[in-house]
């Protein structure tokens, strides 16, 4: 065999490693979609919000991806609170962390922001808990300039990085109420739900077997799908 029936065995051969095909259209919809619900997809299809999105048929055989990232435990009781009749009335709040792996950014944590009214979700990631009051301060002139709406009340847990003296002042000059959940912070719904979501999408590592310090990717890019797929709670 001659060197240019070698070089073309070689390029041959590694298109195939790099070749990905699902014949089945409904897989490759939860696919690109980063794992998102079959019922969610017809959802998407059903008010229109996707152009071409077909008819989803749930298949009979299971995602080893969703199976293996979306092991959880057992619900918690819910705390059924007044839902916000403007946006940014009530902002839920929660940190996610240390992570096991630092991402490949060297950040060790997740920071959650929801708008009780819109459910629109905002993630921060950061290297120290620390950051928490620096990155609020942030999100607070981007959403307040954006909406021409006010933050009124902040529902988080009693987690240490939301009680420090300059974060409790800093809400009190602003007018910004901190309401804290009672019991556990699984009774944070909203924010505990959407952070299980976000963290179950994320598992399309785990279906592509990349690093597991891609994670920070896989989460923004799961917020990022989230913000645009509808919810039943809006």
């Amino acid at each position: 065999m001659n060197s240019q029936e070698e070089g073309r065995k070689e390029v041959a051969v590694t298109q195939a490693n790099f070749q990905a095909e699902i014949k089945d259209e409904n897989w490759l919809w939860h696919l690109r979609f980063r794992h998102l619900k079959f019922g969610g997809l017809n959802l998407l299809r059903r008010k229109d919000m996707v152009k071409g999105l077909p008819l989803i048929e749930k298949p009979d055989s299971i995602c080893e991806g969703c199976i293996l990232g979306k092991q959880h435990r057992e619900t918690f009781p819910a705390w059924k609170s007044v839902r916000a009749k403007a946006p940014l009335e009530i902002i839920h709040s929660d940190l996610c962390g240390p992570m096991q792996t630092p991402s490949i950014g060297g950040s060790h944590y997740v920071l959650t922001f929801i708008d009780d009214y819109t459910r629109k979700t905002w993630v921060f990631l950061l290297k120290q808990k620390s950051e928490v009051f620096e990155h609020f301060h942030q999100y607070m002139d981007l959403v307040e300039n954006k909406s021409g709406y006010y933050i009124k009340v902040l529902r988080i847990d009693k987690g240490g990085e939301y009680i420090s003296n300059d974060f409790l002042r800093f809400c009190w000059e602003h007018g910004i109420h901190k309401q804290f959940t009672r019991y556990t912070p699984q009774q944070n719904g909203v924010v505990e739900r959407k952070n299980r979501t976000i963290m179950d999408m994320a598992s399309m590592l785990k279906a592509k077997n990349f690093p597991n310090d891609y994670w920070d990717k896989a989460i923004t890019c799961a917020a990022y799908i989230l913000n645009r797929c509808a919810t039943k709670s809006v």
